[in-house]
């Protein structure tokens, strides 16, 4: 048979043509992998599905409550957003400290300081060494501990989970060492973990987080209200309050208070599975 002879059909056609056969092929991977991985975004048995009820940001997860801290927001007479359950207040000594939330009640927003201290976390780079996402494998379990859930993430803008680990994920980090173990890292990381390549960050230890670039003020009072844009629940009370949550405290602070508290919101049951 000659080659400048039609195609009888479209299999000759594909026989004929190694670029046709290519782009089939790709077309029919391409097909089968929609049908068969799109419809699984919608399947609640799936995932460890949280949604949003509401436009203030209330949130429920119906198979596991415990993943969620639930708290209700309503509008008072002045329409102001407030909730019965208060994410942090200020003591009898002036200090802001958590309100009516306690280590492993479920995802909760960020505080001023924590906040501050995850952006100073984007600012310097950490994401670029340090994943936040142990995935469900044998060796990572037993290394860093339970495998990472997306309503972990959920108050996250943007997610941190990243791929490359130069240094290890940080996603369960929070309360496996002191707050001073974790100066000491940020100012002369060898000092505690000798084959360290991570670089100092002595400047963190100098500069207070209220004060951002060029003399600039941080205003966290903005931060919170872009977040509550954004679907994280608070109320007006504590985005009022958030510059006077700060006040006093370094970038060292901040970044501390980020990282201490990085997987300790939720106490996840080995006996359940939370993903499918």
């Amino acid at each position: 048979m000659s080659d400048d002879q039609k195609p009888k059909n479209i299999q000759d056609m594909f026989e004929r043509n190694i670029f046709a056969l290519l782009t089939a092929t790709a077309l029919a991977f391409s097909i089968a992998g929609i049908v068969e991985i799109v419809p699984l975004f919608h399947l609640k048995s799936t995932t460890d599905y949280t949604e949003q009820t509401d436009k203030y940001g209330n949130v429920k997860n119906e198979r596991f409550p415990e993943l969620v801290w639930e708290r209700t927001f309503t509008e008072d007479a002045n329409g102001k957003l407030v909730s019965e359950k208060a994410l942090y207040k200020e003591d009898a000594n002036g200090n802001w400290v958590l309100a009516d939330w306690k280590a492993g009640d479920g995802v909760r927003p960020y505080t001023p300081l924590e906040l501050a201290g995850r952006d100073l976390y984007i600012r310097e780079g950490c994401y670029i060494c340090h994943s936040q996402m142990i995935r469900p494998f044998r060796d990572e379990r037993e290394r860093y501990g339970h495998y990472s859930l997306a309503t972990e993430s959920m108050y996250d803008h943007p997610m941190q989970w990243g791929s490359k680990r130069t240094g290890p994920d940080l996603a369960r980090l929070g309360g496996k060492y002191s707050d001073e173990w974790h100066v000491m890292h940020m100012l002369r990381p060898q000092d505690v973990v000798p084959e360290s390549v991570m670089p100092a960050y002595p400047w963190l230890a100098e500069n207070l987080v209220s004060k951002s670039f060029f003399g600039t003020e941080r205003d966290m009072t903005v931060r919170l209200s872009v977040m509550r844009t954004l679907g994280v629940p608070y109320t007006d009370e504590e985005i009022a309050n958030a510059n006077k949550a700060i006040e006093g405290f370094t970038e060292m602070d901040a970044m501390v208070a980020y990282l201490q508290v990085l997987g300790t919101m939720v106490k996840l049951d080995d006996s359940k599975v939370y993903r499918q």
